[in-house]
């Protein structure tokens, strides 16, 4: 008897571990839609990465060319993660790009870092007109995003450096036209 409740556990571990493996693969498949902070009270907040020096990456562009974050020092810098299947991302983009218009002068940059491959992206990026620069990559922006403080890699996410390479703001979900001015102008 008690060989068939170990054989009745040991199967019932198994498929709780399968199924969980299957939800953690469906989450993290492209289908699955991005979160945003207001759908997630009860997850942690995002990393507490503000007041910190930048992490360095790089990252090649639509074009393979290599970038670095430092080519744009001593100005601020606007990181925005996104993805092309994802509805929030796609609807902030048009923000962006007025911003990047309407600031670049004051010494504005945004970068657009698209967790996916340039292939995915570059019709898009001409689509929507972004006049500033998109760097892309998978793994490598996963990891990236996470080093900015967004430990759940949810989509979009937005870093605001100073002037001086410290993180001054982070943002997990859609960045409000209001959010991004306030900050920026605080910081230019």
């Amino acid at each position: 008897m008690r060989k068939w409740l170990l054989a009745g556990a040991g199967l019932g571990l198994a498929f709780l571990s399968g199924f969980a493996g299957y939800l953690v693969q469906q989450s993290m498949t492209r289908e699955a839609l991005p979160v945003s902070a207001d759908q997630l009270p009860l997850l942690p907040a995002v990393h507490d990465v503000l007041g910190l020096q930048h992490p360095p990456f790089t990252l090649p562009d639509l074009d393979g060319r290599a970038h670095t974050i430092d080519e744009w020092q001593g100005q601020v810098i606007l990181l925005n993660f996104w993805a092309t299947w994802c509805s929030p991302c796609r609807e902030e983009i048009p923000v962006l790009v007025d911003l990047q218009k309407r600031f670049v002068d004051h010494g504005l940059q945004i970068i657009g870092i698209a967790l996916q491959q340039a292939s995915e992206v570059r019709g898009f990026a001409d689509e929507l007109n972004i006049n500033y620069p998109v760097l892309v990559g998978e793994l490598e922006v996963a990891r990236i995003t996470v080093d900015y403080g967004n430990v759940l890699g949810a989509l979009p996410y937005t870093a605001i450096i100073d002037r001086a390479g410290r993180i001054a703001f982070v943002k997990r979900g859609p960045l409000t036209r209001t959010e991004a001015e306030t900050v920026i102008n605080t910081l230019l």
